[in-house]
Parts: C-alpha cells; sequence; structure tokens
C-alpha cells in the first residue's frame, strides 16, 4: 500500500472516530433509543468512492474499534462492527452495480437501513428474542432522514477529495 494512501486513510478513520465520539454527545430531540445522527458515515461513504471497498471497510471496522478503545464501551462495540460491516458491504453493492439507479443519497440511505438491520441482529443474537426486530420500523424512519443527510453530505465531500487525492499523486 502506498504511503501516501495509508495517510489518508490513517486520517480519515482518525476523523471518523473524532466525529463519532462528538456526535455521541448531541443530545437527539426524538426520544429513540439507539438512534444517532450517524454522521460518520460521511467519512465512510466517501472512502468507498475514494478508495474503494476494502479501504472502506477497514476504516469502518478500525473506527468501531477505535471508538470502543477511546469510550471503554466494549458492548457497544459488537453493535457498531455488526452496523459497520452490513452497512459498508450494502452500499458498496448499491455503489457498484446500482449507481445508475440510485444517486449517493440512496447509496447512503441503504446503508442506514444495512447499519440499524446488523444492529438489531445483534440484539436479537444477544437477547435472544425476535421481537426486537419489530423496533426496525422505527430506526427505518430515522434511517431515511440520516441517510439522506449522509448521502448528501458525502456527494459534495467525495468528488473534492477524489481530485485532491489523484492530482496530488501525478
Amino acid at each position: 500500500m502506498k504511503t501516501r494512501k495509508l495517510i489518508f486513510l490513517a486520517l480519515l478513520t482518525g476523523l471518523a472516530v473524532i466525529i463519532s465520539l462528538f456526535e455521541s454527545m448531541i443530545p437527539i430531540p426524538i426520544i429513540v433509543p439507539g438512534a444517532k445522527l450517524g454522521l460518520s458515515n460521511i467519512i465512510i461513504l466517501t472512502t468507498l468512492i475514494v478508495f474503494g471497498f476494502r479501504s472502506a471497510l477497514t476504516v469502518s471496522m478500525l473506527k468501531s474499534v477505535l471508538l470502543m478503545l477511546v469510550s471503554g464501551s466494549v458492548s457497544s462495540m459488537f453493535f457498531s462492527l455488526a452496523g459497520a460491516i452490513f452497512a459498508t458491504c450494502t452500499m458498496y453493492v448499491v455503489y457498484r452495480f446500482f449507481s445508475r439507479i440510485f444517486s449517493l443519497i440512496g447509496v447512503s440511505i441503504f446503508g442506514a437501513l444495512a447499519h440499524n438491520l446488523g444492529q438489531l441482529t445483534v440484539a436479537v443474537l444477544i437477547m435472544k428474542n425476535p421481537y426486537i426486530y419489530s423496533y426496525a420500523s422505527v430506526l427505518v424512519l430515522t434511517g431515511l432522514f440520516t441517510g439522506f443527510f449522509v448521502g448528501l453530505s458525502a456527494s459534495y465531500v467525495a468528488p473534492v477529495l477524489k481530485r485532491h487525492v489523484y492530482r496530488e499523486e501525478n
């Protein structure tokens, strides 16, 4: 791996962790347990577009692990990792195969929904209660709004970063 790419990925990972930490301090005006804005997913989606699937998956998983080390919440790491893996894989498939149909906003919304599904699946496995999936309807609504904002933001950030990364290499 080129040193320049490694530095960019390290910076993106650090930025995702910092955004996640700040996001955990923001009070959500609606009462939905576990709902977050998902602002660090702007970084993950941007990494997917600029550097590809492997890099995005690496950044998302490192973000989850580093966030656990910084916050000390080991149990939340499993939820975060499952959501990150589901979301990144889903965004990759939608971006790679359906980008003519869906914009980055659509890709992000699919990622947000997959993130919620991954976290709910971990909750079902831990609590051994399939009725937890009934909470999905509430999370789908929040995922639509957060996915829209994340996709809109990434549609502005990704092209600029892509131009900067490849302009500097040549």
